[in-house]
C-alpha cells in the first residue's frame, strides 16, 4: 500500500502556468521580427512560414530525443524543465525556486512497447490522433492570423492589437475548458476537447463568409476561433496522460508532441506557401481537415473506460 502524497502547495499551479508562458514565449519571435527582416534583409512574405516551421522542427528534434531516451521518465521533471529553459534563456528561476521536487520513484526503463501504445492502445490512439488533427490547425492559424486581419484592417497597430486579442483568447478557452472538464468527471476532458475541436473546425469552414462579414462579426469570429483552436490543447494532454502506460507517461507525451509538431511544421509551410497563390477564402476551409479527422478518431473517448 503506497503512502498518500502530501497536498500540493497552492502556489504550484500558478507558478507552472507562468513558467510555461515564459518558457515558450520565444516561440513567437519570428512573427515579432518578421516585418524588420522583410524590410532590412529582403525576406519574402512566405519566409514567415519557413522560419516558423524551423522553430517547429527544433521542437520536433528535442522532443524526439527526449522520447527515445526516456528523459522525461528517468529524471525529475523539475530538473528537465530547468535545464531546457536554461538552454532557451527563460523561466528556470521560477521552477527551481518555487516548484518542489516530486516524490522519488524507481528509475524508468525505456520500453518500445510503451511508445507503441500510441498506435496499439485504443484510447491512447484516439487522443493522440485527435491531437494530431488539432495540430494541423493550431499553429497555422496563429501564423496566418496577421494575414487574415490585414484583409480588413489597414493600420499595423490594429493588426497587432487584434492578433494579440485573438491569440490571448486561447487562455480563456483553456481555463473554461479545464473548469468544465473538472466538473464533468471521467469523460469531461474528451467532451470539452471534442466540442472545442468541432467549433474551431466550423470556424475554418466559415472563413469564406466571415472574411466578407461586417467588421464586428469578422472580429468576433477570430476571437471565437482563437478561444477554441487553443482551448482543447490541455485536454488532449490530459487524455493522453491518463491513458498512457503509467511508467512511461512522460515519454509517450513527449513522442506525441514531437509527431504533432511535425504535422504543424508541414501545415505551416504548406498553407503559408499556398497563401501566396490562393485567396484565403479558398484556402482556410482546408484547415478543417485536421479537426474533422480528429473528431472521427476521438469517438472511443466519449464513453467512460
Amino acid at each position: 500500500m503506497t503512502a498518500p502524497h502530501a497536498a500540493a502547495p497552492r502556489h504550484l499551479l500558478p507558478v507552472l502556468v507562468l513558467a510555461q508562458l515564459l518558457g515558450v514565449s520565444p516561440w513567437f519571435a519570428v512573427n515579432a521580427v518578421m516585418a524588420d527582416l522583410q524590410r532590412t534583409q529582403g525576406f519574402s512574405p512566405g519566409a514567415v512560414g519557413t522560419l516558423s516551421a524551423g522553430v517547429q522542427i527544433g521542437f520536433i528534434a528535442g522532443t524526439l530525443v527526449f522520447a527515445l531516451t526516456a528523459l522525461a521518465d528517468r529524471f525529475p521533471a523539475r530538473r528537465v524543465f530547468v535545464l531546457s529553459a536554461l538552454a532557451g534563456v527563460l523561466a528556470a528561476a521560477l521552477v527551481w525556486r518555487l516548484v518542489p521536487e516530486p516524490p522519488p520513484r524507481p528509475p524508468a526503463v525505456l520500453r518500445l512497447s510503451a511508445l507503441a501504445s500510441l498506435w496499439t492502445e485504443r484510447r491512447v490512439r484516439a487522443s493522440v490522433l485527435g491531437y494530431f488533427g488539432h495540430m494541423w490547425e493550431l499553429y497555422t492559424v496563429w501564423v496566418l492570423l496577421p494575414l487574415i486581419l490585414a484583409t480588413r484592417l489597414v493600420a499595423p497597430a490594429a493588426v497587432s492589437g487584434w492578433a494579440f486579442v485573438a491569440l490571448g483568447a486561447g487562455a480563456l478557452g483553456c481555463v473554461l475548458g479545464g473548469l468544465i472538464a473538472h466538473r464533468r468527471g471521467a469523460v469531461g476532458s474528451a467532451h470539452v476537447a471534442v466540442a472545442q475541436l468541432a467549433i474551431s473546425g466550423a470556424c475554418c469552414l466559415a472563413a469564406p463568409w466571415m472574411l466578407q462579414a461586417p467588421l464586428p462579426l469578422f472580429l468576433c469570429w477570430l476571437v471565437l476561433w482563437g478561444i477554441t483552436v487553443a482551448g482543447d490543447s490541455p485536454q488532449f494532454s490530459a487524455l493522453t496522460a491518463s491513458n498512457a502506460p503509467r511508467a512511461n507517461v512522460g515519454s509517450v507525451l513527449t513522442l506525441t508532441n514531437s509527431l504533432g509538431f511535425a504535422i504543424s511544421a508541414l501545415s505551416i509551410e504548406l498553407f503559408v506557401r499556398l497563401a501566396q497563390q490562393l485567396p484565403l477564402a479558398q484556402l482556410l476551409p482546408w484547415l478543417a481537415l485536421g479537426p474533422a479527422l480528429g473528431l472521427l478518431a476521438m469517438r472511443p473517448l466519449l464513453k467512460a473506460a
